[in-house]
């Protein structure tokens, strides 16, 4: 694998595409091994984003700008943008999901519950449908929650698996799982300074599908509002 795209980085922050099939966590071959490989110096996980998807990942360069950002993630402040190009269509343009979720550690997967129980834990996304090609869509989504393959299960949950995404009935598209994080928007941890950057997945299957228009920056950047 070639090196880490890097978008940005100071004394404080850096902010990368993770590859897909590569680890956002800190252990043997995850992201933040492989920026200190390029950069140098200290870089902590600061979100994380499945093995099986790509796009923009924000690390800190020291424990605490990594708890700045943390705290940022909790209070809401913290923007994250995804798309997904999905089997099937939505009934809606536009609209919220809500869902209880309920994570099965042994099967390292996501289930809807109908029913309160323990460990089962809500979810919440919101989705904008950006177009349509071949029997896939394309959708631009916001977290309300950040639970475990939220977008996974509950897209597929509703009969539209992200193409490519074999744990969760996708795997027919015969492609990478097509779910990335687009774009993020977060203060400085230093200076406070409000910073956005988006980055368009690559122009392969399912993405080549859909107009070039709708990958670019505005279009990524701008909010999809938790209903």
């Amino acid at each position: 694998m070639d090196g880490v795209k890097i978008l940005y980085r100071d004394r404080r922050v850096c902010v990368c595409v993770k590859p897909h099939g590569v680890l956002s966590t800190d252990e043997p071959g995850g992201l933040p091994g492989l920026v200190r490989e390029q950069i140098g110096g200290e870089i902590f996980t600061v979100h994380r984003l499945d093995r099986v998807a790509g796009g923009l990942v924000v690390l800190a360069r020291s424990s605490a700008d990594a708890a700045a950002l943390s705290a940022e993630i909790r209070d809401g402040g913290f923007k994250k943008r995804y798309l997904a190009a999905v089997l099937g269509r939505p009934e809606r343009a536009r609209g919220e999901l809500r869902d209880l979720l309920l994570r099965s550690r042994a099967e390292r997967r996501t289930y809807i519950v109908s029913e309160p129980e323990r460990y089962a834990k809500e979810a919440v996304l919101s989705y904008e449908l950006l177009g349509e090609a071949g029997g896939i869509s394309l959708l631009h989504i916001a977290l309300g929650t950040g639970r475990t393959h939220q977008i996974r299960a509950q897209l597929s949950s509703r009969g539209m698996p992200i193409a490519g995404d074999r744990k969760y009935g996708g795997g027919s598209a015969g492609c990478p799982t097509a779910l990335w994080s687009c774009a993020v928007e977060f203060s400085h941890p230093r200076t406070g300074r409000r910073m956005s950057f988006a980055e368009a997945p690559e122009r392969v299957f399912p993405w080549d599908r859909f107009s070039s228009e709708l990958f670019d920056g505005p279009t990524l950047l701008r909010g999809v509002d938790v209903l």
